[in-house]
């Protein structure tokens, strides 16, 4: 699907004035990164840049935006005829998906004819900013559920029809085991699930109808949705009726039953009760209904006797903190052959920008295999991991530490170089394996929900001495 023309109306002003100005084809250096974790959390989840890649592939202008933007009457027929032969210029690297990230380090990198980089800035900052949002809200979610499966629920609640599918495939990267949302499994093979809703039940006379004609239908699948009704008195009984008179006889065993309303914690407790006494040790129990990772972390640590999660409006619409909030900004722009840095300032510090075009390293320690650290360095510029190595903290400098048999490893990867894809993305489930590969390397500090250890963002001393040069020079 063609979405160039979804971007912001002040990308083409600018683009034009870059055009008529003359410096449409300067080349320049955009970062986007973000400032603050969701939730106030230790980090957070890349996710998205296939979408970004395919988005930049499909980059072009048909004549009906041509069209379109011409009768705005203040774009000149010499910007519009660029537009009408575009064609993509730019080098863009981009973290991993699935990698864990940090406030301030770039997450992409964009560099290229300044007309072509800006124009990028929505739809990149859209699709990572959305999908990372989601992949880091299901990250806490199943480590909450501490190895029992979550399963994402939300297409119904999500914010429109890319919400749905898009979030299912962020939060499968960030550990769910599969979605509602069927496209989402037909589009990019996230794993569908789902068995009956309310209404199937309420469809015939009786509960127990209900449950025998879908285990006539699903043998091999039996989870039934038990508290339309009255879960203990009659959805678990029913259940059990017809797991004995309808899959026995079949030579099948049930899947589980599914909990979507009431005290879930001390319900499940009755219900595994009642299912090992009927013989069912084996039937898993679900549990459902605006679960989040906090009420998940308290039904677990009060004894609830739950073996899955349905996950559904407060994971798709990460509703605790549902703004990513990366930003996209101008770093770099070349000037006689050399990118020069730039800057910019705020009253806010936060909001001060890191100059420069960068590489980010992680620097793991060979000892554990922890990460130790992640240090934003001069693109060109190398870290040696065959010698000792000093960090330090780039606000308080005098917190320092000298470390060594480490391994440092760069995090931009490239995607596009003069304009042609130079990426092959992993499959979804690589990139899922990936993710929970890369978190169980951060210490158990930094994965604390409350108060997390925070994990540091270094810069290199050549970098450091470059920002505060620019600092000094823009201040007086």
């Amino acid at each position: 699907m063609n979405l160039t023309m979804l971007t912001d109306f002040y990308e083409f002003t600018m683009m034009n004035g870059f055009f008529e100005e003359g410096m449409h084809e300067k080349n320049v250096c955009f970062d986007m990164f973000f400032r603050k974790i969701p939730d106030k959390g230790g980090f957070a989840i890349m996710a998205g840049v296939e979408q970004v890649v395919d988005y930049i592939k499909n980059l072009r202008f048909e004549k009906e935006d041509i069209e379109f933007l011409r009768s705005k009457g203040i774009f000149s027929e010499g910007f519009l005829q660029y537009l009408a032969d575009f064609e993509f210029k730019c080098d863009v690297w981009a973290i991993p998906e699935g990698t864990p990230i940090f406030p301030g380090e770039p997450i992409v990198v964009v560099k290229g004819p300044a007309l072509q980089a800006q124009f990028l800035e929505t739809m990149i900052l859209l699709t990572i900013n959305h999908q990372s949002l989601i992949a880091t809200k299901a990250n806490r979610i199943v480590r909450a559920a501490r190895g029992r499966a979550v399963m994402e629920f939300g297409s119904r609640r999500s914010q429109g029809a890319s919400g749905a599918v898009d979030g299912a495939r962020a939060a499968y990267i960030g550990g769910c085991v599969g979605t509602a949302c069927t496209l989402s499994d037909e589009k990019y093979g996230v794993p569908a699930l789902g068995t009956m809703a309310h209404s199937w039940i309420q469809m015939f006379d009786s509960e127990y109808e209900a449950f025998a004609a879908y285990a006539k239908a699903y043998p091999n699948g039996v989870t039934l949705l038990v508290d339309t009704y009255n879960v203990l008195k009659s959805g678990i009984p029913n259940a059990i009726k017809a797991f004995d008179e309808v899959l026995k006889p079949m030579g099948k065993r049930p899947v589980g039953v599914r909990i979507d309303s009431g005290d879930i914690t001390y319900l499940s407790e009755k219900c595994r009760k009642m299912l090992d006494e009927a013989g069912y040790e084996d039937c898993k129990i679900v549990a459902s209904n605006s679960l989040d990772e906090y009420i998940i972390r308290d039904m677990l640590l009060q004894g609830a006797k739950i073996d899955l999660f349905g996950v559904g409006e407060r994971l798709i619409t990460a509703r605790s903190e549902p703004v990513f909030g990366g930003v996209y900004k101008l770093t770099a722009i070349e000037k006689n052959g050399v990118m020069e840095p730039k800057i910019k300032l705020s009253e806010n510090v936060t909001k001060i920008t890191t100059p420069a075009m960068k590489q980010v390293y992680r620097l793991y320690s060979r000892e554990t295999g922890k990460a130790i650290a992640d240090v934003m360095t001069l693109f060109d510029e190398k870290i040696d991991d065959s010698e000792p190595y000093e960090i330090f903290d780039s606000e308080h400098t005098w917190k320092r530490k000298r470390i060594s048999d480490f391994k440092a490893r760069p995090l931009l990867e490239p995607v596009f170089k003069g304009g042609k894809c130079v990426y092959k993305s992993p499959s979804l489930d690589g990139i899922r394996a990936y993710c929970a590969e890369q978190v169980e390397g951060l210490w158990d500090e930094v994965k604390r929900f409350e108060n997390p250890h925070i994990y540091y963002v270094d810069l290199s001393k050549k970098l450091w001495d470059i920002k505060q040069e620019l600092i000094a020079k823009y201040s007086n």
